[in-house]
């Protein structure tokens, strides 16, 4: 679904230039979830900023669905790639409800359409009670609910989500992210960063950046198999030469 190859990204800062991602491949299969861990700074939301087609790749090549994202990315975004952050950019004025609806509604789906999907996202996110709130009074646990209902309105192939746990207590954080796996278990390919290692419960892999290098993305190579050494009739260690025990009585 997500194909990341040879991917660098570079940011000017005065004289200085910050390396986010240093040549960082990675693939994302339907029905996974992939986390990937790093500090701040790491180049881990930049990773996911690029995955989702919201920056452009500097060097190297970004595939989504077999298409190159550099390319098609204008039809994929919002659409067949969902893509969600915990700071809730939220529409002008409108309850939770008519902010989940948003994205049918700038595709010109009819009103009573958009609500109702919006009302069935909130209640497959868990936050059906949040639909007439407004956004404000949304705890952080209820922002990353609400953010992916709304990033899941257009039935996306990939989900991005980035750091879905952050401001997140030890409670809530555990059935926030099993909310992730089902998501991944009906087919989406789901890719999310998180602060901390911890906080990693149910993906199917596990990953580090550091210092823009993506770890762990690799298989370890197998080590040389070592034949065992056939036994030799009576000459086993314990055994005597009849082939039984040292110190064994017979029965």
């Amino acid at each position: 679904m997500l194909v990341l190859e040879n991917v660098t990204q570079r940011y000017r800062q005065g004289s200085r230039v910050r390396v986010a991602l240093n040549d960082v491949s990675l693939v994302v299969e339907p029905g996974e979830l992939v986390g990937v861990w790093g500090t701040r700074r790491s180049g881990r939301s930049t990773l996911l900023r690029v995955a989702a087609g919201i920056e452009l790749a500097q060097e190297g090549r970004v595939m989504f669905a077999g298409r190159d994202l550099a390319r098609h990315r204008d039809e994929v975004l919002g659409g067949e790639i969902g893509f969600c952050q915990m700071s809730f950019a939220s529409v002008e004025g409108g309850c939770v409800g008519e902010q989940v609806a948003a994205p049918l509604l700038a595709r010109r789906v009819a009103p009573a359409v958009a609500r109702c999907r919006a009302e069935a996202m909130l209640e497959r996110a868990g936050v059906a009670d949040c639909a007439w709130r407004d956004p404000c009074e949304l705890d952080p646990a209820e922002v990353a609910r609400v953010s992916i209902a709304r990033a899941l309105m257009t039935d996306p192939g990939l989900l991005v989500v980035d750091e879905p746990t952050s401001g997140v207590g030890a409670v809530a954080r555990d059935p926030l992210l099993a909310l992730l796996r089902s998501v991944a278990n009906e087919g989406c390919a789901v890719l999310m960063s998180v602060g901390e290692a911890s906080e990693l419960s149910g993906v199917d892999r596990a990953m580090s950046m550091v210092e823009g290098v993506l770890r762990g993305a690799a298989e370890s190579a197998s080590a040389d198999v070592l034949p065992l050494r056939r036994p030799v009739p009576g000459r086993d260690r314990g055994l005597d030469g009849g082939g039984r025990r040292e110190g064994a009585g017979g029965v």
